[in-house]
């Protein structure tokens, strides 16, 4: 029997802990760390280095370095925010042959999922050393705004990392059972999660062991990484004015402002001003190029990052609505995620609810200490506690005139199973293509695309007399199954899967059997 872990598999660090006495204890990595840096490092020679050796090599080799993503999870290379984030990305974001957004490194073209495997596996390794047993099954935390197709390839990077997932577990949930620990008495809770990547709004009604999520809302393309990437464009723009270099176009030189931003706006959390000092950042026309910005104001930073600030408010409002709840009923603000360490976030969490936000929990580790608490509970180490979660969008099918029919609504409680009665368009028509769509717009084409399953062999005849039942079963992780049968007959209809991106299951079983790199 292998044991079980909780594992926070984040866009700037990861952390994994695991159940001992019957109490969550988040285990260290090889360098000592609590946390680990989501980063890969591909040397010329050798095998992938993992965590803050590979961070370390940064600065070295920017182009052979990969962090971040987590954001480029489930993602299109022609969508908007792929194309937000190449812009100020020293390694190469490349199309895949399914549309998708993969990393191109050394001369290889690698899918995210297999990056964040490798994260992953150096958790798991991390978990082994310090158990003295194997590790063989996981609870993997993630945002919970994340789609089907980004859910779905999480699970497949946590199989190539020979890691059996027992259950997605959505981060503010995870969040609420580590803030448990503390919280015994029946409460309303909120749950703000801004991490590097992600921003969730969760809000749960927790009393006697039992975590009901009322609702939730995000943005899964909203985080510090934001922030960091306009501060670097803002001083690439000062260098410029002052030199005449474009830095944004200098690999190396990119890597140091984005490494001298992180570090200014950790030290602008807890102090008014900072300096900026960059020596030998690039060569131009009169030789070596010197970067300094004395006294930089922490008010510069929050300007800088007022417009992602902004868009904090609307999600908030929205999960609170979705829940019948207004701010004056909840009873704790919890704070998760390292972004809510700047004041300015804890600010507009304070406004948003009217309430002095809670800081009783490790921002960086709330996540994987709730992940294993949920580990524990699986493995019967932890006394069992009763997770309510939801499903974060709308799921239905294309219909006439493009509309989108919802068969399952956002915040439906799951595991979740229901069921819809559709015609064909025409007369005598023998198939039905049935497109399934995830999204809150009338307009299907407008929402995003699952997949399409086409239904053949209906009976000839009046398309009045045809009824398809279509079901929709969404299980624990929040991945949907969808069926359908042609009622007169009674008998289930083959379906035909058309996936619209992602790994193919055989090639996630054929990385998963090849060794660890």
């Amino acid at each position: 029997m292998t044991r079980c872990i909780g594992i926070d598999l984040g866009t700037t660090n990861s952390c994994v802990a695991v159940i001992e006495r019957g109490k969550p204890t988040v285990i260290h990595n090889r360098e000592g760390g609590r946390t680990t840096p989501s980063v890969v490092c591909f040397p010329k020679e050798g095998t992938p280095i993992v965590g803050q050796p590979a961070k370390r090599q940064a600065l070295i080799t920017p182009e052979e370095t990969i962090y971040a993503v987590k954001r480029l999870i489930g993602r299109k290379h022609g969508s908007p925010e792929v194309k937000e984030l190449a812009r100020t990305l020293p390694y190469k974001i490349l199309a895949a042959q399914n549309g998708d957004a993969w990393v191109g490194v050394r001369e290889q073209t690698l899918s995210p999922q297999e990056i964040s495997s490798m994260v992953l596996r150096s958790l798991k390794q991390s978990a082994e050393d310090y158990l003295s047993e194997t590790v063989g099954e996981a609870i993997v935390a993630v945002p919970a705004y994340f789609n089907e197709a980004q859910r779905q390839a999480t699970k497949d990077a946590a199989k190539i990392a020979g890691l059996e997932v027992k259950r997605l577990l959505n981060e503010p949930t995870a969040a609420a059972l580590a803030y448990g620990l503390r919280e015994q008495r029946a409460a309303k809770i909120a749950v703000f999660d801004l991490g590097g990547g992600t921003f969730d709004i969760s809000i749960l009604d927790v009393a006697g062991g039992v975590f009901e999520v009322l609702a939730t809302h995000g943005d899964t393309f909203l985080g510090g990484e934001d922030i960091d990437r306009a501060f670097v464009e803002h001083l690439a723009a000062d260098c410029k004015q002052q030199s005449g270099l474009e830095l944004l176009e200098n690999p190396v030189a990119l890597q140091r402002l984005r490494e001298a931003a992180e570090q200014a706006k950790r030290e602008l959390s807890i102090s008014m001003t900072t300096s900026i000092n960059l020596p030998f950042i690039a060569v131009g026309a009169d030789g070596p190029v010197h970067f300094q910005s004395d006294d930089t104001p922490r008010m510069l930073l929050e300007a800088i990052a007022r417009p992602y600030l902004d868009r904090l408010e609307a999600p908030c409002v929205r999960a609170l609505k979705d829940a019948g709840l207004a701010a004056k009923d909840i009873d704790h603000v919890v704070l998760v995620g390292g972004m809510t360490r700047m004041p300015a976030v804890q600010e507009v969490a304070a406004r948003i609810f009217g309430r002095a936000p809670e800081k009783g929990v490790n921002p960086d580790e709330a996540v994987a200490i709730g992940a294993a608490m949920q580990a524990g509970v699986s493995a019967g180490e932890v006394e069992e506690q009763l997770l309510l979660d939801v499903t974060p969008h709308s799921l239905g099918i294309r219909v006439k005139s493009d509309r989108m029919s919802v068969v399952i609504k956002r915040n439906t409680r799951i595991p979740a199973r229901e069921t819809r009665i559709f015609q064909p368009a025409e007369e005598n028509q023998d198939f039905v293509l049935l497109e399934v769509f995830e999204g809150e717009d009338d307009a299907a084409p407008r929402n995003r695309l699952l997949g399409k399953f086409v239904l053949e062999g209906l009976p000839a005849g009046p398309r009045s007399q045809v009824h398809v039942h279509v079901s929709f079963t969404i299980d624990v992780n929040g991945l949907l199954t969808v069926t359908a049968k042609e009622a007169k007959s009674g008998q289930a209809t083959a379906v035909r899967i058309q996936p619209g991106g992602g790994l193919a299951a055989a090639e996630v079983d054929r990385l998963a059997s090849l060794p660890a790199r």
